[in-house]
């Protein structure tokens, strides 16, 4: 790595300026441009060299853009990712240049959400670029004008960082927040797509119009199954003039996204899994200003408040609903922002982009079906799946727990800690009630299959798997 000492001058990096090409405009009298680089045409020019050759040779190379340690094989992904080299060292660099011109280095991230917008199928007044996935969900759930009686679909296997702030709303206004048991395949019964979607329509005829909110999971972070969010939206949810909040944590990175297919309202990513971005960075979707929660929600003067949000008085809130721009506005800004951190989640989603978001999906997809059929092969009866081998319904994400019992959740760590300490792959547990009667929780191994990985890794993970249950079990 080339010395900072060498540098031709303050704010100059390896790769030169950021080009006011990529539209990010300058903020304020007198400030200064964050020394960026242009690294999607940079990393577009290397993949398209290897346009003609095999998936192989394209994953080997995306494999060295990462600075993970060669002495373990990290898939715990679903925590969090590893933010590729280039954009490391420009992360870096900026950090840096900003420590050494604390005043006015700001860049708009107005502009860097339109460098990406169009990828994740939203126009750019519709995308904000969050902390991570708690920040936009707290922002929207909080932020809903809710009344007592009102009823929040949602589901029993949400993550903390949705289940709270639902928890909130319903002791501050008397909200019902309804979680509704999800079909869990453990390998004895067939689950579907239609399975999920009925279970929402059923509930949805069952409580009628005090439902205001369907909130879910796209992918269940306990188990790993993904969830039909698009037929949900449009065959339970529009129908009924009900909106959607998706708690999309696992999928920025991982799918293919498009949000206006999917015709969901509202859509809180992490920038630090999948996408690979720093800490403390996200995705918030926000579908044409809110303007189809305003008509669901007609009986309602303000049915979205601004609550995450420091923007200076003096923009009406009836006008920023109806100005793109001052909504959007009004949805990011937060006072002084960490703008190395959004820059370089947007350099990430521009290297995705480049590599190819459907192509990393169905590589991402391919690699988690070798690893269910793989834990297949390699365990007897005793093993149980929660995540079904069905494309479908699949993810980046396996669980499976090998031993009999299902609820020795010691057992499981010390099996976690033995592989990462004898072997070097490093994965988690989680664990869930599969029925709400429950009296204790089943565990699970939870394993994560991202773009830096390859067959091999795989397999070896399996094999060591079956080394630590033979001496375990």
């Amino acid at each position: 790595m080339e010395s900072k000492n060498n540098k031709a001058g303050a704010g100059v990096n390896r790769r030169g300026f950021l080009k006011l090409s990529t539209g990010a405009a300058l903020v304020g009298a007198g400030s200064s441009m964050l020394p960026g680089v242009a690294l999607a045409d940079d990393y577009r020019e290397d993949v398209s060299t290897l346009r003609h050759h095999s998936d192989h040779k394209l994953w080997r190379k995306v494999r060295k853009e990462f600075v993970l340690s060669k002495r373990e094989t990290y898939m715990n992904v679903g925590t969090t990712g590893s933010i590729p080299e280039r954009v490391l060292e420009n992360y870096e660099d900026n950090n840096e240049y900003i420590s050494k011109h604390p005043w006015g280095t700001q860049i708009s991230t107005q502009a860097l959400t339109a460098r990406v917008a169009a990828s994740f199928g939203a126009d750019n007044h519709e995308l904000i670029l969050s902390r991570n996935t708690t920040d936009g969900m707290c922002s929207i759930i909080h932020g809903l004008n809710f009344e007592p009686g009102d009823v929040i679909l949602t589901t029993n296997q949400e993550h903390v960082g949705g289940a709270m702030p639902m928890k909130i709303v319903a002791q501050r206004y008397g909200v019902e927040v309804v979680e509704l048991e999800l079909p869990t395949y453990t390998g004895f019964e067939t689950v579907t797509a239609d399975d999920y979607v009925k279970l929402f329509a059923d509930a949805v005829a069952y409580y009628g119009s005090s439902v205001r909110l369907l909130c879910f999971s796209h992918v269940s972070y306990k188990t790993g199954v993904t969830l039909p969010a698009k037929r949900i939206c449009k065959e339970v949810a529009i129908p009924n003039r009900i909106p959607t909040l998706i708690d999309g944590a696992h999928t920025p990175g991982m799918f293919n996204l498009n949000f206006h297919d999917m015709d969901c309202d509202f859509y809180a990513g992490s920038g630090h899994k999948w996408q690979c971005g720093p800490g403390s960075t996200g995705i918030l979707y926000v579908r044409d200003c809110a303007k189809r929660l305003r008509e669901f929600w007609s009986d309602r003067p303000q049915p979205l408040f601004f609550v995450n949000s420091s923007y200076p008085a003096g923009t009406d809130v009836e006008d920023a609903y109806n100005d793109p721009v001052a909504f959007h506005n009004r949805m990011q800004y937060v006072g002084q922002d960490n703008y190395p951190a959004k820059l370089a989640l947007v350099e990430c989603c521009e290297m995705w982009d480049a590599i190819g978001r459907d192509r990393i999906e169905q590589r991402i997809l391919d690699l988690s079906a070798l690893c269910k059929q793989q834990l297949q092969r390699a365990f007897d009866s005793d093993a149980t799946y929660y995540a079904p081998d069905v494309r479908e319904l699949s993810s980046g994400l396996t669980t499976i727990n090998p031993f009999w019992d299902k609820t020795d959740g010691v057992m499981l760590t010390e099996f976690r800690d033995r592989l990462r300490e004898e072997h070097g792959y490093i994965i988690r547990t989680t664990n869930f009630k599969l029925h709400p009667e429950d009296a204790v929780d089943t565990y699970a191994l939870r394993i994560s299959t991202h773009l830096f990985h390859d067959e091999a890794d795989v397999i070896g993970l399996v094999k060591a798997m079956k080394r630590v249950y033979r001496q375990m079990a």
